[in-house]
């Protein structure tokens, strides 16, 4: 293994943990050559379980023979930058929860198709740009039994650093890919796939979330919208289903996350 000792924040190799921005990680011009970063040792560990090829690892000295040493017998051929904990915090722009830090490059993103094959149970996320939301979902589908996650191009990235740490690595557990950017209608394409549509939204014309019938599908797609305005007009005219979590204490409604829990938990494959 490769020690290399940093004390000024411009050393080359450090570029991936301090000067690129989210999206120019992720390279939407190029996203197989995208890379992300998975903090703490635990979400490392659950990547590279999940075959996700790391680059390079930044952690804080007390942790190379401490909770990163199996990470980096794991990763012999990686380079691994370390420092003080007051550099690193310079470096990064925040102090390091966990002490380590580890570049990944990122998987090619499968097909609807492919995602979908073997699944009974599917998210949809509409819209959602919270990375604490999107963590949450992830970390929920995971838990609960749905079988992939999809998501609209308005999306926030599952990979984006935050999002990845919220949900403690559940991104790497469940299937998930990108609706296609110039689909009109994804709920078309699902029932093309064989599913039934259920949009999470308040209507006049909503069923509740134990409606029997819904539970009795045999693939159904869960569509979660964004925080704010919810799901588009278009959307929930366009589901087999609009479903509503009845509410108690005159309280209109639950942050998305809270609601994909209550939704996955409910509406699972038994």
């Amino acid at each position: 293994m490769t020690i290399i000792e940093i004390n000024q924040l411009t050393h080359p190799g450090v570029e991936h943990f301090c000067r690129l921005t989210e999206v120019q990680l992720r390279n939407r011009l190029d996203p197989d050559n995208g890379i992300f970063i998975a903090e703490s040792p635990k979400v490392i560990r659950v990547a590279l379980d999940a075959g996700y090829e790391p680059v390079s690892l930044l952690c804080e000295r007390r942790h190379i023979d401490g909770d990163a040493r199996d990470i980096i017998e794991r990763c012999p051929d990686i380079p691994v930058y370390t420092g003080s904990r007051d550099v690193l915090s310079q470096l990064t722009g925040y102090t390091l929860t966990r002490g380590v830090l580890c570049a990944m490059h990122r998987k090619s993103m499968p097909s609807l198709d492919s995602v979908c094959e073997n699944a009974s149970r599917v998210v949809v996320i509409d819209g959602v740009v919270d990375t604490t939301n999107i963590g949450a979902i992830f970390r929920s589908a995971a838990a609960l039994g749905m079988d992939a996650v999809l998501l609209t191009p308005q999306s926030c990235d599952p990979l984006n650093r935050r999002a990845i740490r919220v949900s403690m690595g559940s991104v790497f557990l469940v299937p998930w890919t990108w609706i296609d950017n110039e689909a009109d209608d994804y709920q078309q394409q699902l029932r093309g796939l064989g599913f039934r549509t259920a949009a999470m939204a308040l209507s006049d014309e909503s069923v509740p979330i134990d409606y029997p019938p819904l539970a009795a599908e045999h693939r159904l797609a869960i569509i979660m919208g964004t925080e704010g305005d919810g799901l588009s007009h278009h959307v929930i005219a366009g589901a087999d289903y609009v479903v509503r979590i009845p509410m108690s204490h005159q309280v209109d409604s639950l942050n998305v996350a809270a609601a994909s829990a209550v939704a996955f938990w409910q509406l699972r494959k038994r």
